[in-house]
């Protein structure tokens, strides 16, 4: 039988090669083997201060890109397009307790960094709930950073079936294997961020191959030069080869440079390669912004089509009409 996968992406940032190699990737390899079902979070979004106008363009950016990328065999669409959502996300509210949500490791994070806070940034743990329980998902593709928000939706998902009968399908988080975890190229220690890593070292989908290029002939190495993966004692070198071997699908161990600059240099090229299809692919999709609304709407009614039987059986088992 068929397992279905749902995973989503919060458009609070430009897409960069780290999400690229990290989940998109993966995330197109798995359509040959699942049932696949991909949003662009922009709930999610309004867990932290925005700017309305910029959501927008980056809601919409975020998903011409994945589309692409090669997600255009999945069912993609935009979460605020579906209201199921949020109903399903109240009902999960109904079944959470708050003392669980205030655990939740990044609620604790980014609200300690925050002067105002927001309350959907702790309630949002639900909502990422709702998306993955609406669709039924098996599985769920995720970095750590995120296994203890599906742990938290297998126990609301458990929680409600026990008290109201069987509805829920029980996920199961998943860690692609094939995944590369890539890392900022000027800070090698810190992950490369949409949204929180330093413009110098964030190499995004859509910038210029010259840009590209020089980020990455300007990535930190260190003062040694004998090029080897070794990401704790050489997390510079590490990263370059961990790209390099994610770009061109060779074995990191496969690869072998003399000198750092043969390995950048091989590295941009591979990154502007791969980068290619992706930008020319936006392109035609950006010039014709009818056919993308028509893409977008189209899965939304998909969605909602398939899941409005799942929220109806919700809805029923907790006592609502």
């Amino acid at each position: 039988m068929t397992k279905r996968v749902f995973s989503a992406f919060k458009p609070t940032g430009r897409l960069t090669l780290g999400n690229l190699l990290g989940a998109i990737m993966p995330a197109v390899r798995l359509q040959d083997e699942a049932d696949c079902v991909y949003a662009v979070a922009d709930l999610h979004a309004l867990t932290i201060k925005h700017d309305p106008e910029r959501l927008r363009v980056r809601t919409r950016e975020a998903a011409a890109l994945l589309l692409a990328c090669g997600l255009d065999r999945s069912l993609l669409y935009v979460q605020s397009q579906v209201p199921a959502h949020t109903e399903l996300a109240y009902l999960l509210e109904s079944t959470a307790h708050f003392g669980e949500m205030r655990r939740m490791i990044q609620f604790r994070e980014k609200s300690a960094r925050q002067e105002e806070v927001r309350l959907s940034l702790l309630t949002y743990p639900a909502l990422m709930a709702a998306d993955i329980l609406l669709h039924r998902a098996d599985l769920v593709p995720v970095g750590e950073d995120q296994r203890q928000h599906v742990e938290l939706t297998r126990d609301l998902a458990l929680r409600f079936n026990r008290l109201y009968g069987e509805t829920f399908t029980v996920p199961e988080a998943v860690h692609p294997p094939l995944a590369a975890r890539v890392m900022d190229l000027t800070e090698p220690t810190s992950k490369m961020g949409k949204s929180d890593g330093s413009d110098a070292g964030t190499v995004y989908l859509l910038d210029p191959p010259a840009d590209v290029h020089r980020k990455v002939m300007r990535a930190l190495t260190d003062s040694e030069a004998e090029v080897r993966h070794d990401p704790e004692g050489k997390p510079g070198v590490s990263n370059l080869l961990t790209v390099l071997a994610a770009c061109t699908g060779k074995p990191v161990g496969s690869l072998g440079y003399d000198t750092y600059g043969a390995l950048k240099r091989a590295t941009a090229e591979a990154v502007v390669e791969t980068l290619r299809p992706v930008r020319e692919r936006y392109a035609e999709l950006s010039a014709d912004q009818g056919e993308l609304s028509r893409l977008l709407a189209a899965g939304a009614a998909r969605a909602a089509e398939r899941t409005s039987g799942l929220l109806t059986a919700a809805k029923r088992a907790i006592g609502l009409p």
